[in-house]
């Protein structure tokens, strides 16, 4: 039994470089418009809070171009995009939820009735340390 050798003749595929380095460019300039937003612009131009949803907007953008990209969801079809990204949607939304319910959860124990109560006693105890 003889093994045959297939050689293909043809021109080899030029590499795909120019689409990577589209998206190395597009990926660094969110990157460095977060750090522009983060770091360098005062609280006196833009509240913390809106710098805070600017830099949330720009993390997901850039998390769904990673996505699509690399994992190549961008070049599938509508349906399976859809049906990874609404679940994500809602996950998104829970987070956010519960980023906003542990901010009001905390505000309401900085105004609890028992943290003033507590601080009369330690008050009184200190009062009876300094008699004693």
């Amino acid at each position: 039994m003889a093994h045959t050798h297939h050689i293909q003749t043809g021109e080899i595929p030029k590499p795909q470089t120019a689409a990577i380095w589209r998206t190395f460019w597009i990926l660094l300039g969110i990157t460095a418009l977060e750090f522009v937003v983060a770091l360098a612009v005062p609280d006196s131009i833009l509240s913390h809070g809106v710098k805070v949803m600017l830099y949330i907007i720009m993390t997901i953008a850039k998390a769904a171009y990673i996505i699509g990209e690399f994992m190549h969801l961008g070049h599938e079809v509508k349906f399976l995009q859809y049906s990874i990204l609404f679940p994500m949607a809602f996950i998104v939304w829970l987070l956010g939820a519960c980023i906003w319910e542990s901010g009001s959860l905390f505000n309401l124990q900085s105004k609890s009735p028992k943290k003033v109560e507590k601080a009369k006693t330690s008050m009184m105890f200190q009062q009876i340390e300094k008699q004693a």
